[in-house]
């Protein structure tokens, strides 16, 4: 226990220090798009592009798919076991910039899908690694700075997606 209340008290000074710095307030802009993207629709959609060119048997389709199915619901279940308060309930007098869709912070789950997204459409298409990498590294700071998230929130969140995303292709693929 002493462990994870170390990390919480590591997690809210590094959280309160973004959210006092000077530049926090450039950073919402950006932060409330970049957010967005990992809301799940672009992932709809790259998946009925696929099916839509290449049908049930594309390689890449079927293993966004076997992600998603394993990714979610672990993600649901590490969400609903840890029951980790977001900053706004855990934090006095701070009020989040946008509101969840769930009680609970940990592990972020739009850094999850954003990783495992990335990490898997850079395996299919290597010259975009990089630039997905460091997206989904953005839609995992957005969450940060919208205050939905501790860092280690989405931390977590990148190892899970990542995770998924490399078993995935093992199961298929590799």
């Amino acid at each position: 226990m002493k462990l994870i209340y170390s990390v919480h008290k590591c997690d809210v000074f590094i959280f309160t220090r973004l959210i006092n710095a000077g530049f926090y307030k450039n950073l919402v802009i950006a932060a409330r798009y970049i957010s967005r993207t990992g809301d799940g629709y672009l992932y709809l959609l790259l998946m009925t592009v696929l099916y839509v060119k290449e049908g049930w048997n594309s390689p890449f389709l079927q293993v966004l798919l076997l992600a998603f199915f394993i990714e979610r619901p672990l993600y649901y279940v590490l969400k609903n076991s840890f029951k980790r308060n977001r900053p706004q309930a855990a934090i006095k007098d701070f009020h989040s910039l946008v509101i969840p869709s769930d009680q609970f912070s940990f592990p972020s789950g739009h850094t999850s899908a954003a990783f495992m997204v990335a990490s898997i459409s850079g395996f299919f298409i290597p010259v975009l690694l990089f630039p997905l990498l460091f997206w989904a590294a953005l839609v995992g700071f957005s969450r940060v700075v919208l205050g939905v998230h501790f860092p280690t929130d989405t931390l977590v969140g990148m190892i899970l997606g990542v995770s998924v995303a490399i078993y995935s292709l093992n199961q298929l693929i590799l």
